[in-house]
């Protein structure tokens, strides 16, 4: 974690673009947490509005996250992912950027989990996502200088408009003043979609939260609602509906480096 801090709110955009066989695109505010995984009692500390593994205004629950059940230990899960992707962390810290539940309602479509050396060098990231049936699946990078962009065959379902096929392709940057996630889903023909997450830190006190829960006061829900409303929009556009395959035995997949030039992919990801 880039401050030093057990929790961090973040808050910012996500942008969409459907590319084919039509184009839509949309945009929405959104609001995500990152915790040091270690310091789960440190994060809660002195908030009243924050907690772990119990309701609150915003919670956090390890079982919606890795193993996905109670009192699993996150550090082992996210350590065997980054191993199979050849990333050795030497007991450095892991931040797992996610959206909480809000009220008790949440979905994360993705969680970033960034793992960094002893030295706070980034050397590994963990996408885990989600999909409204309950499934996930984990993408994972080992971090190099040289490339900051990976690519990995699509092996997961995610939208009923997209078939399990072609490749994803990730970008990643973080600062300490902001992260910025690009993804691209590609075709044998070209890029069908790309979705693009840019938010800033801020620190975590109980103010910082009701500040975020007064501008985005249905945010858990908002999230879920604002994919089945995608959903219906496209459908009445005449979108092709795929029904839902059974999940791969696999479900981590470790990326490699992708060729292609960065700016490509970030044309016209600001605004919708």
């Amino acid at each position: 974690m880039t401050s030093g801090a057990p929790l961090v709110l973040y808050q910012g955009r996500t942008v969409h673009r459907r590319e084919t066989p039509f184009r839509r695109a949309f945009s929405y505010p959104v609001a995500m947490i990152g915790l040091d995984i270690d310091r789960l009692n440190e994060a809660r500390r002195g908030l009243r509005l924050f907690s772990v593994d119990r309701f609150n205004a915003i919670a956090f629950f390890r079982k919606d996250h890795g193993q996905r059940r109670e009192g699993a230990d996150l550090r082992a899960w996210a350590e065997a992912r980054l191993s199979a992707a050849g990333v050795d962390l030497e007991g450095g810290p892991i931040e797992l950027i996610t959206f909480p539940r809000v009220l008790g309602i949440g979905f994360s479509p993705i969680s970033l989990w960034l793992a960094r050396g002893p030295e706070g060098d980034l050397r590994g990231a963990v996408y885990e996502v989600h999909n409204t049936f309950g499934e996930a699946h984990a993408y994972v990078s080992k971090v190099d200088a040289d490339h900051g962009r990976m690519t990995a065959d699509k092996e997961f379902h995610v939208s009923p408009f997209f078939d399990v096929s072609g490749a994803y392709r990730f970008t990643l940057r973080q600062g300490p003043s902001r992260l910025e996630l690009i993804v691209e889903n590609m075709a044998a023909a070209g890029r069908d979609h790309v979705a693009s997450l840019l938010v800033r830190p801020r620190a975590a006190s109980d103010g910082a939260i009701l500040s975020w829960l007064a501008s985005l006061p249905f945010s858990g829900l908002g999230v879920i609602l604002a994919i089945h409303w995608q959903a219906l929009l496209l459908l009445a556009r005449g979108a092709r509906y795929r029904d839902k395959p059974a999940q791969r035995a696999n479900q981590t997949t470790v990326t490699a480096p992708a060729e292609e030039p960065e700016q490509d992919a970030e044309r016209g990801m600001r605004k919708p």
